[in-house]
């Protein structure tokens, strides 16, 4: 057995690269080694800024001889396919064996694969590696033709074991690996050898480099928490930062600023955007004044002034930097305290989409759908419409020009600045979310409004443009949007079906298009851009809501007044009852992966999903609960195979009779007592379960239909349904057709597995 070292030295490696560069260095060399035959007891991967390290221990020192038999063409096959099977083979006639088969003599091969040195191996499977590395980008410098993320220094590749280190024999381009690395840049540059892991792992430290990125990581927080509680203050916490610095240095030494009193007027989000996007520093939080006041910077050198000098020169760049956002800041206000007309009017010469018009008519869009929302979610319908259109005009402030992460968090600030009540400027803030599966949840009713009538317009406009998510492509967020419109409605606790909400945001398009003269996208390729009267109704309904019956009108009102025809058949427009349906099952195949992750079964939901009401996000979610909840029990169980049961020698005997037994079954053909004691017990349960499911009740409907086990297992126990009398069969069948129903209330058993 033997010990396997590699570090790949080169310039600077970015640090958004370097966790992927680790798993795929491992992942390479330890699956090459195992396919050539090699095995290892444990492998780890570790990078600084100039080097990726891949430590293997307990490698076998020596790959086994393997024979391989392979069947090759029949003895009387033409001289032709012989040939070529001794070819792909690399043997001889006479080295080959002929066997019985079953349609007479076969020719066979018995190849044998000496075993080779690990030391071949690794030579093999590095240069692979190396050659063939999947960086995200790459260079090539000099005259070779390797590509390297940056120049390739040097290459150390060791196999060490009770008799001591052995350089791998490897030369890539002129890279000849050895035994040697170097230490820090700056605090100690020389060259020096290594002979394990361990060895190398101490003098790099004691050449000021650590090699462990989580070390890195937790040295930074350790240093900057100390540093801020000196001062009373606290460390804003950032992960993602954390571990970016964490790849920019190979010996961190933090350091601790003041941010100047001119700045400190300015946002904190502001700050701490400005700080960790141009200059990798962490915000530090004075408790007592509840303001950003400083900045942590981490330094990759120890120095004479123990960093004073470092430290002025980002002083230095860090009010520059801030003097830039003040700027900024200052001139929104006073567009703010304007009332936001510039930038409102901006937006119309601000594409959303090509085929959705401008932000601005999404805007409208938006206000639209947020007003007919509002009392859905218990909102003023006026503050949902004032608030989604002011919602979205930061995005034409300088702030979120240079700072687009800051969108709708500048917003609130600026709503404010107007005279805006709170909880208009807090929706501009909070309408984007949720962005993903752990962010917060807007619970303010206003907010909650127009945040639905923004993911779903979304949903909508790209929907009817074919704009849908593709495997592993969606260009605009779309499963994102619909997991926020699932968590929203879950948030809300509100029973909205989405078909009501899709009737509206789809109208809205329509309407839209048409204002936007875009008619002619709708209508395919007509001449003129025409569209048509009867299109209307099929794109949008009955219209029996208000709002819909309004918005036709004005669609026929602006098509009349743009010139456009009315008078040519629809049956080119696709039907709105189309796209809400294939909209529905998205939004369902994203309601399955949130309910997986709260541990539902996929087909517990499925089950559900198969009945009516399936639009009702809430209702489905709170069915799949209780349903989730009765199925961990074995009565749950059990008479789910008692109801599958059921169902299945119902389903053949009406295939096979070529009737539907849904009536008429009737205690006095009843011959058992069980079939007895089973009438009396559907008797009691359906009333139960029908009040509950109307009432919402799921667990109360649950628990009714759960009392149904213990005389479903005695009646299938006692009683044989298909019967030679024929009065009797029909009977029992019928009684089945009464269990099948009292399920399909809840939901569609036969879906559930096991």
């Amino acid at each position: 057995m033997a010990d396997l070292l590699i570090e790949l030295f080169s310039e600077e490696i970015p640090a958004r690269m370097q966790a992927r560069a680790r798993a795929d260095l491992k992942r390479l060399v330890t699956e090459g080694l195992v396919q050539a035959g090699l095995t290892y007891a444990g492998a780890g991967a570790f990078s600084t800024p100039r080097r990726l390290t891949l430590a293997v221990e307990g490698l076998t020192d020596h790959s086994p001889t393997t024979r391989e038999e392979r069947k090759g063409p029949r003895t009387d096959a033409p001289e032709k396919a012989l040939e070529g099977f001794l070819r792909s083979t690399g043997l001889t006639r006479d080295q080959l064996e002929a066997r019985d088969d079953k349609k007479g003599q076969v020719w066979f091969a018995t190849i044998t694969h000496q075993g080779r040195p690990a030391a071949d191996i690794v030579a093999e499977v590095l240069e692979d590696a190396i050659r063939n590395f999947p960086w995200p980008k790459s260079m090539r410098w000099g005259a070779g033709s390797l590509r390297w993320v940056r120049p390739l220094h040097s290459i150390l590749c060791i196999l060490t074991d009770e008799a001591g280190a052995t350089t791998v024999d490897l030369d890539i381009d002129g890279i000849t690996a050895g035994n040697t690395t170097r230490g820090h840049r700056f605090m100690a540059p020389d060259a020096f050898t290594v002979s394990n892991f361990d060895d190398y792992a101490a003098k790099l430290r004691r050449a000021r480099v650590m090699l462990d990125a989580e070390e890195r990581e937790s040295e930074i927080r350790q240093q900057s928490e100390n540093l801020a509680f000196a001062r009373g203050w606290q460390v804003v916490p950032d992960d993602a930062l954390l571990s970016e610095v964490a790849g920019l240095v190979e010996w961190p030494v933090a350091l601790m600023g003041v941010i100047e009193d001119r700045f400190l007027t300015l946002p904190p989000e502001v700050l701490q955007t400005s700080m960790k996007e141009h200059q990798k520093f962490f915000s530090a939080l004075n408790p007592k004044s509840g303001r950003i006041e400083g900045f942590i910077t981490v330094a990759n050198i120890e120095t004479p002034d123990d960093g004073a000098t470092i430290l002025a020169g980002n002083q230095r760049v860090l009010a520059a930097r801030l003097s830039d956002a003040a700027f900024f800041y200052e001139n929104d206000l006073r567009e703010a305290k304007s009332g936001m007309t510039a930038w409102a009017d901006g937006l119309n010469s601000v594409t959303f989409h090509n085929k959705l018009g401008s932000q601005s008519d999404r805007i409208a869009r938006i206000a639209s759908l947020a007003r007919e929302i509002a009392p859905l979610v218990g909102a003023d319908p006026d503050h949902a419409e004032r608030a989604a259109r002011l919602a979205k005009l930061d995005l034409r402030s300088a702030m979120v020009g240079e700072f687009p992460e800051l969108q709708g968090t500048m917003g609130r600030y600026y709503a404010l600045e107007a005279g805006e009540p709170a909880q208009i400027a807090d929706t501009a803030r909070d309408h984007y979310s949720p962005l993903g599966p752990s962010d917060e949840v807007p619970t303010a009713p206003v907010s909650v409004a127009v945040a639905l009538a923004d993911k779903i317009d979304t949903l909508t406009g790209f929907w009817a443009i074919g704009e849908k998510p593709t495997g592993s492509k969606d260009p605009f967020a779309l499963r994102r949007a619909a997991l926020g419109v699932i968590r929203l409605l879950m948030g809300s606790g509100k029973k909205i079906p989405t078909s009501d909400l899709s009737d509206l945001a789809f109208t809205a398009n329509l309407y839209d298009l048409v204002k936007s003269r875009k008619a002619q996208f709708l209508a395919g390729e007509h001449d003129g851009g025409q569209i048509w009267d009867s299109g209307i109704d099929v794109w949008v309904g009955p219209g029996d809501n208000d709002f819909l019956k309004r918005t036709k009108q004005e669609i026929r009102n602006l098509a009349e007044a743009a010139e456009l025809k009315l008078d040519i058949l629809s049956d080119r427009l696709p039907s709105l009852s189309a796209f809400k349906a294939d909209l529905l099952s998205f939004l369902h195949d994203r309601l399955k992966v949130y309910l997986r992750d709260q541990g539902i079964r996929h087909d517990i939901i499925d089950a559900v999903l198969a009945q009516d009401g399936s639009d009702d996000l809430v209702q489905v979610v709170n069915r799949a609960t209780a349903l989730n909840a009765m199925l961990t029990t074995a009565d749950g169980q059990n008479l789910t195979q008692g109801l599958k049961r059921a169902s299945n020698i119902l389903t053949q005997a009406e295939e096979k009779d070529g009737v539907e037994y849904s009536f008429g079954a009737d205690p006095k053909f009843a011959e058992t007592d069980e079939e007895r004691a089973l009438f009396t017990a559907l008797d009691t349960a359906e009333p139960g379960i029908k009040t509950a499911m109307k009432n919402e009740d799921f667990p109360a409907a649950m628990s009714a239909i759960a009392a149904l086990r213990a005389p479903i297992d005695a009646f299938f126990e006692a009683v044989q349904v298909n019967t030679d009398s024929q009065v009797v069969r029909r009977n029992r069948l019928n009684l089945l057709s009464r269990i099948r129903e009292a399920g399909r209330q809840i939901a569609d058993f036969t879906k559930i597995e096991g």
